[in-house]
């Protein structure tokens, strides 16, 4: 009996101080990077955070959110670009609390990501809507954390019709579509889908669905509380503000946001430049990704 116990005892100690069965020290897979980042109290954005080298922060269009960028990322990452998508408070993945949908608060929210990311002279993007908070965060902040600025289909300087801007969108429009937020959302969705591109067929079907369920994927509240304060927003006295050089890409049959709202931004901003998207809508940077991708590098890379 002694003789097995010992056996036992020998067998197991050479089980346990086997290679294959030691346990060994996990080496983290990930690079460390948040994928929330609280920005105030009880209040968390989503963040993509992709690659290394030169930061591009791209904001999201409305309702959409950071996910849009899916074919950005996976370009300027395998550029040597470190990429920043982050999704504004009340869309995609992050927080969605009741309160103020404004642009001081999507400002202050971005400004909050960029410190604790430790970001620096970063080229920021931003698309429809997004173009609009973008350029309120440059004007609002002084450039902090900035060096660029490209602004994709912008919805700016003024949204909406004002004394000396005819080329908003009329008021009673406006009003229509706010209107429709708050009782046929997913109707509403479903047309923008429809009026993304220059014309039928410039992106997929799967496309269409794809962008639908990005849009449907916002919190209804800050869809309508967003699109409210776009409503308000007149960015014109702001543009002498911004010394940074901008690059706006736009497409030439864009039917959300015309090409003239480029047109106008270029005379207030003293360092801009228009890219022309032929063969684009609303939605130039799917219809035309190659040269949309290519365009941001390039701005990204150049010395000017």
């Amino acid at each position: 009996m002694k003789t097995i116990i010992k056996a036992i005892g020998i067998f197991m100690t050479l089980v346990v101080s086997s290679p294959a069965v030691a346990q060994s020290k996990r080496v983290p897979a990930s690079a460390g990077r948040e994928e929330y980042i609280e920005v105030e109290k009880n209040v968390k954005l989503h963040v993509t955070d992709l690659g290394e080298g030169q930061p591009i922060v791209l904001i999201h269009g409305w309702p959409l959110n950071d996910a849009m960028y899916e074919y950005q990322y996976q370009y300027l990452v395998r550029k040597g670009f470190r990429v920043i998508g982050i999704s504004l408070r009340g869309f995609g993945k992050s927080d969605r609390p009741y309160g103020k949908y404004d642009f001081d608060v999507f400002s202050d929210d971005i400004k909050v990501v960029l410190e604790k990311l430790k970001i620096e002279n970063a080229v920021l993007g931003g698309f429809s809507m997004g173009g609009a908070v973008t350029l309120h965060y440059v004007a609002k902040y002084n450039s902090a954390h900035v060096s660029k600025l490209a602004l994709f289909a912008p919805a700016a300087p003024s949204w909406k019709q004002r004394p000396g801007f005819p080329m908003g969108v009329p008021d009673d429009v406006v009003a229509g579509l706010i209107e429709k937020t708050m009782t046929e959302r997913q109707d509403l969705v479903a047309g923008f889908g429809a009026g993304f591109p220059a014309k039928e067929g410039n992106i997929t079907p799967n496309m269409v669905k794809w962008l639908e369920s990005i849009n449907l994927d916002a919190s209804p509240y800050a869809t309508t509380q967003a699109i409210s304060a776009l409503r308000d927003l007149d960015l014109r006295p702001s543009l002498a503000k911004i010394k940074i050089p901008v690059a706006l890409f736009h497409g030439t049959q864009d039917k959300l946001c015309p090409f003239v709202f480029s047109e106008e931004l270029h005379k207030g901003l003293s360092n801009s430049y228009i890219v022309r998207f032929e063969n684009s809508g609303h939605a130039l940077f799917i219809e035309e990704m190659e040269k949309f991708n290519s365009e941001l590098e390039k701005f990204a890379r150049s010395t000017k």
